[in-house]
């Protein structure tokens, strides 16, 4: 038996996949053998602390799209121009895909790296994950000069405040972007695994429902079952 660490992950995926396969109904794929409609794209940011199906509690496969990048960014460059990122645009045109969602979460990485290089300090490199963090950075920016994010109060504060206005402005690029078709409903959220919003631990708040982010306004468009499921650090 080996001691290389290394190989211990392997074993433990290895293991991993053998309890998923047996725990498998044997008609578990027999709806998407032939292709995919997942109800619903989410854009996350790609953090081990976020499951991206299970927040949802979703089990069923063909259910989320779920393109993942740094600091849950809804677009991508191309020679200077900015872009839909193709993760997005492929289930809304070829998968009949009519939602899309962004999901940020508390205690960001890529925000407070973005943060770091707004007020001076250097990028963390390596240079694929400088690209991501750069294209941030102008968010963070516009956030630290609006009126919404309180640049006095303690760092971590101003983190959190900055991934809900990543995830706003990420949420309204889409709504603006030509690319998206007009019937698709965009929706932003906040997971919360640090109790930053509330007590709920793994509760994704609903920050943004189509360009509304006021949370009363939007708790108004909600069943009252679901009123303190949207809260903001910036309205």
């Amino acid at each position: 038996m080996s001691d290389d660490p290394n190989q211990a992950v392997l074993h433990e995926l290895l293991a991993g996949n053998d309890d998923h396969v047996e725990g498998l109904a044997d008609d578990y794929f027999d709806t998407v053998q032939d292709g995919q409609q997942p109800d619903v794209v989410a854009v996350c940011c790609s953090d081990s602390r976020v499951p991206q199906e299970r927040m949802w509690g979703v089990d069923d496969p063909g259910t989320v799209f779920t393109p993942s990048n740094i600091g849950n960014q809804v677009w991508d460059e191309d020679e200077g121009e900015r872009l839909v990122d193709g993760g997005v645009l492929y289930p809304l045109y070829h998968a009949g895909t009519d939602v899309a969602v962004v999901v940020g979460h508390t205690g960001c990485g890529a925000v407070t790296a973005a943060y770091e290089v707004a007020t001076g300090g250097a990028l963390p490199g390596p240079e694929g994950v400088d690209t991501w963090v750069e294209q941030l950075v102008p968010v963070v920016e516009e956030g630290l000069e609006s009126d919404l994010v309180d640049t006095e109060a303690e760092r971590e504060t101003v983190i959190n405040q900055l991934v809900e206005y990543n995830v706003d402005r990420q949420t309204r690029y889409l709504r603006e972007a030509n690319e998206v078709p007009d019937e698709v409903d965009i929706y932003g959220f906040v997971y919360d695994f640090q109790g930053v919003y509330g007590d709920e631990y793994g509760r994704a708040y609903l920050v943004h429902d189509n360009g509304v982010t006021e949370p009363d306004r939007i708790a108004d468009r909600l069943p009252d079952r679901y009123e303190t499921a949207t809260r903001s650090l910036l309205y």
